[in-house]
């Protein structure tokens, strides 16, 4: 019988160990800092994107397998459709009109 061999997931490990380091970089900015409501806003978001991408190439593997540009395309609509869903709601509830 032959022996497989694996080797250690260094990218995994890797990817984790910056998604943690993400989190919790949140966490300081949101909780330690002193800095305005919409700075920590925007960190917090730019974090999170990133970390979601990090997520999607690293552990998902977006690129990978045949369909690799079909994965893309279909994730750029996911995120068409999540930016019109909440600028839709975000409009109506702002200037929605009572009669």
């Amino acid at each position: 019988m032959e022996k497989r061999t694996h080797p250690f997931p260094t990218k995994h490990v890797l990817g984790f160990l910056v998604s943690l380091v993400m989190t919790f970089g949140a966490a300081i900015v949101a909780l330690k800092t002193s800095l305005s409501f919409d700075a920590v806003m925007w960190i917090i978001g730019t974090l999170a994107i990133v970390q979601a991408g990090l997520q999607l190439f690293l552990f998902m593997h977006v690129k990978e397998g045949e369909d690799a540009n079909s994965q893309v395309i279909n994730i750029a609509f996911l995120v068409f459709c999540a930016v019109v869903i909440v600028a839709g709601t975000i409009w109506v509830m702002s200037f929605g009109m009572s009669h």
